[in-house]
């Protein structure tokens, strides 16, 4: 389906592979390389711990990275938010060492936190040798791993409306304005498109992950090792028609539904309703018909005290294709054992037939 030594279709609410070729091939991921750097970046971000209009001053490593950059100049600072921009759209690698410094103190800690990051994922063809994609020895990914990454972040929506600008001004610190223009064509070109990445390198060759939602339904792609940026683009675009034109995305339940209960005498409560944590959907083809077995609950093991929003278990449906479906349910209060005077407080109530 695409000329690419390593290819990936994926449906993001599921997860779901729809096509792949190689895809757990160990190659250099070039520039895709910042999928997991934006990820840390934006998970700071959206934690209040870093804030887009925060300056971070440009050090000397950073001023001085070669490849992709907006040539920023050391000693100077300039706002998180211009930063991003020049990731997102450039790809620059001063920009993305600049980011890297500011979040995590040195280059170093940040790859340390991309691996670790890669390893609580399971990204087992992962390893990381610096924030920017520049070839190092060891410094590899694979499609697979890359759509995973891609999908945790996109997860941080705020990402794609820097991702899917085509053409932007950057505000530098000398009051100057410099233009961007996006590598990734298609979000111009192709409906729906808002990301992600490209990269190249002579040892990576062309390389893209992209993402594209019409319709309440989102693909990610990621293609490695393509001939020139023209194939790269044209694949892509195959892939996103055939994913379009081919699935389509059934709802078995929606997020806050309550499915069932906790019962237990010996908590302060005797009943705890349980929810849906998010919507639980499956992908199929466009005329494809599935049937669904009745759903039932799966209890993890339950510890008293439980903390509002934990996991306590988890709904299934099995499919008529002997596919297991399943999404978490959360209690959406404190579950705590009842101690002596609860116990009496309860029995009186009942005595007295009040529930």
């Amino acid at each position: 389906m695409t000329s690419a030594k390593s290819s990936i279709l994926m449906e993001y609410e599921t997860g779901k592979i729809l096509y792949e070729n190689n895809a757990k091939e160990r190659l250099a991921p070039a520039s895709m390389t910042k999928i997991m750097s934006l990820l840390l970046i934006m998970e700071q971000i959206d934690s209040g711990k870093l804030k887009l209009d925060d300056e971070v001053l440009i050090s000397d490593k950073a001023a001085s990275m070669g490849g992709s950059q907006i040539y920023l100049a050391a000693n100077t600072k300039m706002k998180v938010n211009e930063l991003l921009k020049g990731v997102a759209i450039a790809s620059a690698n001063d920009a993305v060492v600049a980011l890297a410094e500011k979040t995590y103190g040195s280059v170093d800690k940040f790859v340390a936190k991309m691996n670790e990051k890669a390893n609580e994922l399971g990204l087992i063809n992962t390893v990381f040798k610096n924030p920017h994609g520049l070839d190092e020895e060891g410094h590899y990914s694979c499609s697979y791993d890359m759509a995973i990454m891609a999908r945790e972040l996109i997860k941080h929506e705020r990402i794609l409306e820097y991702t899917k600008i085509y053409e932007e001004y950057l505000n530098k610190p000398d009051g100057s304005k410099s233009w961007l223009v996006n590598t990734n064509k298609l979000v111009r070109f192709y409906e729906g498109v808002d990301g992600l990445k490209t990269g190249y390198t002579t040892n990576a060759l062309y390389c893209l992950t992209a993402t594209a939602k019409k319709n309440n339904l989102r693909f990610i792609t990621v293609l490695m090792g393509e001939e020139n940026a023209d194939v790269r683009t044209t694949d892509t675009a195959n892939l996103l028609n055939y994913a379009f034109n081919s699935f389509k995305l059934n709802n078995l339940i929606k997020k806050d539904q309550v499915v069932g209960a906790i019962k237990d005498n010996k908590t302060v409560k005797n009943k705890y309703n349980l929810y849906t944590k998010e919507d639980l959907n499956d992908v199929l083809e466009i005329n494809d018909e599935v049937t669904y077995q009745k759903p039932y609950i799966d209890y993890e093991d339950l510890t008293y005290p439980i903390k509002k929003n934990t996991v306590v278990a988890y709904l299934k449906y099995k499919t008529s294709n002997n596919e297991i479906l399943s999404v978490p349910l959360i209690v959406k209060e404190d579950i705590k054992k009842a101690n002596y005077k609860d116990l009496v407080f309860k029995n009186f109530k009942l005595f007295l037939g009040i529930n």
